[in-house]
């Protein structure tokens, strides 16, 4: 009976082990799984950063010709435009922005 008994308590226990194991896996896979996502999220923010920035620079270096085009040549507006990819409207602005 003891025997039995003791088999018994060493059977729960094995039981109990292989419960907190398997309760200390899931918890080690839901972080990892938590860790990946939020990696994931950061790069997709961080991309998207990138992207507005290279834009931001790319408008300044459109202007920054737009502008170096008035000043150094007799172009008309629309030809301006062209050459510094902008709209027509955006290097009338800029034109009145200078004369001011």
């Amino acid at each position: 009976v003891q025997q039995a008994m003791s088999r018994i308590r060493q059977l729960s226990a094995d039981e109990e082990a292989r419960r907190l194991a398997f309760v200390r896996e899931r918890a080690l896979h839901d972080e990892v799984s938590f860790l990946n996502e939020a990696k994931r999220e950061g790069w997709v923010q961080g991309r998207q950063e990138a992207l507005k920035e290279a834009e931001e620079q790319m408008l300044k270096t459109k202007r920054a010709t737009a502008r170096s085009l008035m000043a150094q040549t007799e172009m008309v507006d629309q030809l301006i435009a062209e050459i510094a990819d902008l709209p027509v409207e955006e290097v009338k602005q800029l034109r009145a922005e200078i004369k001011r």
